[in-house]
């Protein structure tokens, strides 16, 4: 399938990024959000992340203005309806991107990919609950989009030899490297990624030492580029609590069982840098 036009349901950090990589590239994008302040703060975001790339020269103002006048914006996914792929970028929450699905399903035109950039959830789940089954893929970026290569193409048990190689070459065009994932709680990143950063929670929790010196253990000891409480922050303390209690609930294993602070830091709403306060304040 030759992919020209992208559509992206979610204006938040990923669907943002990934409309700024997809313009950057040379195609044509539709970002759409449920209300006018959310798409606005999504092309400010990218506005303010094209000045800094165009600031260390690594970007022509021509090559910005062109990336910028590729990105239309909607309030509804009405506007997707030609869209040759529709990749879903909401909240990691598992009713919420079914009912996209449902939406998707019945907008986008015969032949489109039914894309999501779920972090932790079932793929086949997802395909389970539309008419095109075999055009549900999982293309899950990383965050700052813009920034990290990888991207996990995850196939769900439906999922078609067709949609899984022409998202594959998406990716390429994007430049980012794809690998391939088979539908399991958390793929490959998280899975390994987000019980590390579990039980960096569990070592604050328990009073083994300060934020600080975990997260400066691990860099030093470990020569992470971040500490994984920071890097906590950075993906946001509720989504790391999503992808935990997939985990847990998928494996039914107790290695999974997320620390208590996650949900005590939820409720509070210190969700990390977003929100001003996580691990860190800032």
């Amino acid at each position: 399938m030759d992919i020209k036009n992208i559509g992206i349901i979610g204006a938040g950090t990923m669907g943002n990024g990934i409309a700024q990589v997809c313009a950057i590239s040379g195609f044509s994008v539709t970002m759409v959000d449920v209300n006018e302040q959310a798409v606005k703060r999504g092309v400010d975001t990218i506005g303010k992340n094209l000045a800094r790339v165009l600031a260390k020269q690594k970007i022509t103002q021509a090559e910005v203005d062109a990336a910028q006048s590729r990105i239309k914006t909607a309030l509804s996914a009405d506007a997707l309806k030609d869209a040759d792929i529709l990749i879903e970028a909401a909240t990691e929450n598992l009713d919420l991107k079914r009912r996209i699905f449902a939406d998707m399903d019945k907008i986008a035109k015969p032949g489109a990919i039914l894309a999501s950039n779920t972090s932790s959830i079932s793929l086949t789940t997802l395909a389970a609950k539309v008419s095109r089954p075999d055009a549900v893929i999982g293309m899950h970026f990383f965050n700052p989009v813009p920034v990290m290569q990888l991207v996990e193409v995850i196939r769900a048990l439906q999922t078609a030899d067709a949609t899984f190689e022409a998202v594959a070459a998406l990716a390429k065009k994007l430049g980012k490297t794809p690998v391939a994932v088979k539908n399991s709680p958390g793929f490959v990143v998280n899975r390994l990624l987000v019980p590390m950063i579990n039980e960096a929670a569990f070592a604050l929790y328990e009073g083994l030492a300060t934020a600080e010196d975990i997260d400066t253990s691990m860099k030093l000891g470990a020569a992470h580029p971040m500490g994984p409480l920071a890097l906590a922050d950075l993906i946001g303390l509720d989504v790391c609590l999503s992808v935990m209690e997939v985990l847990h609930e998928g494996f039914k294993d107790s290695k999974y069982r997320p620390c208590p602070i996650w949900r005590e830091m939820v409720d509070a709403g210190y969700l990390g840098r977003k929100s001003g306060r996580g691990f860190f304040r800032y």
